[in-house]
């Protein structure tokens, strides 16, 4: 159980962490020129919607039982992995 319940919490500060990132997204955007504010907004829409999946897996895993949870985490890693190179590839393109 100890496993599970830090898996989730460090999930859960991932996600905060992300959440973040698109806010500080969403502020070079509104600065930046018409044309680049909507490479912005397509860019995070993304990002949300890679995010929004994150946290259904979260949710998931957290309602398995103990015995299922180990499946859960690989479903959540693997939205985890899509997120953060999502994440690296926006900053890479607007960072």
């Amino acid at each position: 159980m100890a496993d599970k319940t830090a898996w989730e919490k460090k999930f859960e500060a991932q996600i905060a962490e992300w959440q973040a990132d698109i806010a500080k997204m969403q502020a070079r955007a509104q600065k930046a020129g018409a044309d680049a504010e909507i490479e912005y907004e397509r860019e995070i829409a993304r990002l949300k919607d890679r995010q929004s999946e994150a946290e259904a897996e979260l949710k998931k895993m957290r309602a398995a039982s103990e015995e299922a949870w180990d499946d859960m985490r690989k479903g959540a890693e693997a939205s985890w992995d899509a997120m953060s190179k999502a994440m690296k590839s926006a900053w890479s393109r607007f960072g």
